[in-house]
């Protein structure tokens, strides 16, 4: 029987055509799952999701597991909604995503390999609350961070997730006898579009990482002679930094995406390497916008010109730096369970981040929210200022990002106080409920939140100041470990 699904159907003809063949390996070089594999585990897991109705919600929290393919074919076909969760999120984070987005079930695993990860029930058929999806019903939502200190999601139909897909593809040349290496989160929007997808709809086989130490990555990426490698600023720069460095004879495409690439890193990599790298830039709401095809620019925050089949519009075009309106068939239809039609939806997304041009290119030159960019991952102030009110003593706190040279941006706060504590048990706190992005680098206690001329707290202000203050201490420590030493 024909899929009626649009990646489904994709899947229909690479299996057809590469059954046999290879589709998952491990690190060693050893064949986790042929594609055949895959969809034999597809079957038994529709199994398992017996349970669930068409529509429902079940979140997906397994990590880099080889059976991520699997699972999600075997949802598309029992209609249910994903929503991939990373490993890493915090409990109270995973439980406000389950209870806005209404799911119904979590499937998770023990450890990101090993045994088939288990099915959870959440409530009962008769008490779970329904989501009134109308005619768009969506395959996928990925979670975001809010307006508020809540999170939400966006929502993607199938024919959404093949549309980036294509782009991508197309755009970067990556085609089924290329292996990409996964080290990047599936569950995460740059994973999911760079790596699930593709195996999917195009065929294209992966390498699955657990291991994100640098030197191991780089010596993995040797032996398993992969290809393509979807990686992030903070990769390259150690892979720059590393002596007695392996061949990589069959590496031909490097990718960055997650925080925008320095001009430094960049051409350090390809003195050494003999590889440029190739900046992505895109956003969780509508994949892929542009990518710098030529990769030997070297000028930071250079993210190249626009995807294919991605038409971008400059918002202000007296601007030295401008927001854009990004179209595609590849934009999510919309925000959940808060819309906001006028950012996204009808094909039509427009990011926060500044652009500026540069020659046929962009440039990212700045944000107008106060969301904060960690690698990639979304960090609204409220819900960490939240989380550090609930400290006995704190009266007051604001949270600001502060630029990160591989990260993008650092999480920080000022907090003001009627008790005594260290910087140290504030963080400590943060990290037993936050998610590791979550979590601030540095929090500066003072005694009064500092204001501007008009009385009003400015977070862009508050970075400009404690960045300064916190890049002098870095450097003062530097100096001083080097002198030690």
């Amino acid at each position: 029987m024909k899929s009626l699904d649009p990646l489904l159907a994709e899947w229909d003809k690479i299996l057809a055509r590469k059954g046999n063949a290879a589709a998952i390996l491990a690190t060693t070089g050893e064949v986790l799952r042929t594609f055949r594999d895959v969809e034999e585990n597809a079957r038994r897991f529709a199994d398992k999701i017996d349970l669930f109705r068409a529509g429902e919600v079940v979140a997906i929290q397994i990590g880099n597991h080889e059976d991520w393919p699997s699972i999600m074919l075997a949802c598309l076909r029992k209609q249910l909604v994903v929503l991939p969760l990373e490993r890493s999120t915090s409990e109270r984070e995973r439980d406000a995503a389950l209870e806005i987005c209404k799911a119904t079930g979590v499937i998770e695993a023990d450890s990101p390999s090993g045994k088939s990860p288990d099915v959870l029930r959440l409530g009962t058929a008769t008490s779970t609350p329904e989501c009134n999806w109308g005619e768009q019903v969506p395959s996928l939502l990925k979670l975001t961070s809010g307006t508020t200190a809540a999170p939400r999601t966006i929502r993607f139909r199938s024919e959404q997730l093949l549309a980036d897909c294509d782009q991508i593809c197309r755009t970067m040349g990556i085609s089924d006898i290329d292996l990409n290496f996964g080290v990047i989160p599936v569950s995460h929007s740059y994973g999911f579009s760079n790596l699930l997808t593709p195996l999917i709809a195009r065929g294209v086989p992966m390498v699955l990482s657990r291991d994100r130490l640098p030197r191991a990555v780089l010596v993995d990426l040797a032996r398993t002679n992969a290809t393509v490698f979807p990686g992030m600023p903070l990769f390259y720069q150690a892979f720059g930094d590393m002596e007695e460095i392996p061949a990589l004879p069959k590496l031909r495409l490097c990718i960055s995406a997650g925080a925008p690439l320095s001009a430094a890193v960049a051409r350090k990599f390809h003195e050494k390497f003999k590889q440029p790298i190739h900046s992505f830039y895109g956003s969780s709401e509508c994949g892929g916008i542009c990518y710098d095809r030529d990769g030997t620019i070297f000028e930071d925050g250079f993210v190249g010109t626009a995807m294919e089949d991605v038409d971008l519009e400059i918002v202000d075009q007296t601007a030295a730096a401008s927001q854009v309106r990004v179209r595609s068939a590849a934009v999510g239809d919309g925000y959940f369970p808060e819309p906001d039609a006028e950012r996204l939806g009808a094909g039509l997304f427009v990011p926060d981040d500044l652009l500026a041009r540069r020659g046929s290119g962009f440039k990212i030159a700045g944000r107008i929210s106060d969301v904060i960019n960690v690698a990639g991952k979304k960090v609204n102030p409220a819900e960490v200022e939240a989380h550090l009110l609930r400290f006995a003593g704190v009266r007051q706190a604001v949270v600001f990002g502060f630029p990160s040279l591989l990260r993008n941006e650092e999480v920080a706060a000022c907090v003001v106080a009627d008790v005594d504590f260290t910087e140290a048990s504030l963080l400590e706190f943060c990290r037993a409920e936050l998610s590791a992005w979550q979590v601030p680098k540095r929090i500066f206690l003072v005694h009064e939140i500092p204001v501007n001329e008009r009385g009003k707290t400015s977070r862009r202000e508050l970075a400009r100041r404690f960045g300064a203050e916190n890049a002098q201490r870095s450097t003062f420590n530097a100096r001083r470990s080097t002198t030690d030493g």
